[in-house]
């Protein structure tokens, strides 16, 4: 039976104002698990005026830091303990196998440790100035704070956010995907007990063009952070540029992985796997185009091909499962749809390309792809296709391999794979990406920044680097007679 869930408002957990809901699925199965209510700008309103008024509440505002961290503690707990619980939630809603679902729970949980205690190292400075004075900057809590959350990864990327926002004392609005807001709004209510005051934390849901625009337009709100396409993210600073909002804006991916001919390749295929594979490839980090060297490629490919045929594919919560369901059918075709224009300009489909049938036909399942002979200007070499695609393309020199992996609007995370120490980090230093992985899966750390070049987004997202954006610089100056 479905379940018929609320909104976080000022402290209470409510219907919309208009009283509409969205149904919510499951999509391995197309069955519906849930309805949200269903926010328009109202209940957008009534979110930031309380937000406002947790900005103004000394409960919160002279909150010392130390404190503020030790609710963030309390909240990681409170999240390591119901991980389970809240990944079987993801994975049904999501479509991500459980597997997956818990090591994102447990990503979460870590944010929040590790953002625990940044809370009070949140320093100002003095700054040596002519004369008899004395001159210092602070750096005091942005302010109220909008965090437009994505499908992906509904509550690892919302936590990956919130954690700093909270740490620095700001209050938070969080508006989740429309088709993904269940584990949110279940964690929003297992951290309860943690002892934030009304309002420092709410969650609306909503449609993205009614509350994510309401959200982007305000000119009550401090700051605005987005995961999302970039079609989305050029709308979100548009709207927020009306009042001078600053924004993190962290956006789409063509990653690459540039395989060099010395280069593990066994190794390589296991992590290629998991850059592609995972989550059905719904990820902006994924590493969709494979850069190998001509003398390698048709042995990678092999073992990529035999490493992907040891991944069982079906429901997320199933046994063993490795591979998942796409978050809906509609976002399935849309891959498929690409899929099929990008053949049609060469390129040759030597693994999957279609759908599950069977016991699967009911759900949005998609089998791992693999094109190879794929040009550097084709749409599948250049467009993010958000699935379970690998493009292969190959090159014979190391100038060749950068100018392919550096010949895209993207710029998000890149890999290397050689055994040569110099190679390595001469590509790390020429790639144009905000990150880079040298033989090792695509990974990142809470204490580590992520963060895109180009069109991947702007302003960094984890690490000592988000606090930057969570609060902003006072300078007093000081006669001293």
């Amino acid at each position: 039976m479905a379940s018929e869930e609320r909104m976080l408002i000022a402290g209470e957990w409510c219907d919309a104002e208009g009283d509409g809901t969205m149904v919510v699925h499951d999509p391995s199965s197309g069955a519906v698990i849930a309805t949200v209510p269903r926010g328009g700008v109202g209940d957008v309103e009534k979110a930031i005026a309380a937000s406002r008024a947790a900005m103004a509440n000394p409960e919160w505002s002279g909150l010392d830091p130390a404190g503020r961290g030790r609710i963030l503690q309390k909240m990681a707990h409170s999240t390591y303990a119901a991980a389970k619980e809240l990944a079987k939630l993801e994975s049904q809603n999501n479509g991500k196998t459980f597997r997956e679902a818990l090591s994102e729970i447990r990503y979460a949980a870590w944010t929040l440790e590790y953002f625990s205690g940044w809370a009070d190292k949140v320093e100002g400075s003095t700054i040596p100035v002519p004369g008899n004075r004395l001159n210092y900057s602070l750096r005091q809590p942005l302010g109220v704070t909008a965090h437009i959350v994505p499908w992906n990864f509904p509550l690892q990327l919302a936590i990956r956010s919130i954690a700093p926002a909270l740490a620095a004392g700001c209050s938070v609005i969080a508006k989740p995907a429309s088709s993904t807001p269940l584990s949110l709004l279940a964690w929003a209510k297992v951290v309860e007990e943690a002892g934030l005051p009304s309002g420092v934390l709410q969650v609306v849901t909503g449609p993205g063009g009614e509350v994510g625009e309401a959200l982007a337009g305000s000119p009550d709100v401090d700051g605005i952070v987005l995961t999302g396409g970039v079609s989305t993210g050029k709308a979100v600073m548009k709207k927020a540029s009306e009042n001078l909002i600053p924004v993190t804006l962290e956006l789409g991916g063509k990653g690459a992985n540039v395989v060099f001919a010395d280069a593990n390749l066994r190794y390589c295929a296991k992590a290629v796997c998991f850059g592609i594979y995972m989550n059905s490839g719904q990820m902006c980090w994924a590493g969709s185009r494979l850069i190998v060297h001509e003398d390698v490629v048709e042995e990678l490919v092999e073992n990529i091909k035999a490493e992907v045929g040891k991944w069982p594919i079906g429901p997320g919560l199933s046994e063993g499962v490795r591979i998942g369901s796409m978050v809906s059918k509609s976002h399935r075709q849309s891959v498929l749809d690409l899929l099929e224009q990008g053949l049609a300009q060469g390129g040759e489909l030597v693994l999957g390309g279609g759908c599950l049938d069977g016991d699967l036909a009911d759900g949005a399942f998609m089998e791992p792809t693999i094109v190879t002979g794929v040009g550097k200007d084709d749409l599948l070499f250049q467009q993010e296709l958000f699935g379970p695609v690998l493009t292969v393309t190959t090159f014979s020199t190391e100038e060749e391999a950068l100018e392919l992996a550096n010949h895209s609007d993207f710029g998000l995370l890149n890999g290397v794979w050689t055994q040569n120490l110099g190679l390595a980090h001469r590509m790390a230093r020429d790639l144009q990406s905000g990150m880079v992985s040298i033989n090792e899966f695509p990974i990142t750390f809470p204490q580590t920044a992520f963060t895109g070049w180009k069109a991947s987004g702007i302003g960094v997202e984890q690490s000592a680097d988000a606090m930057r954006f969570y609060t902003r610089v006072k300078n007093v100056n000081v006669n001293l007679g």
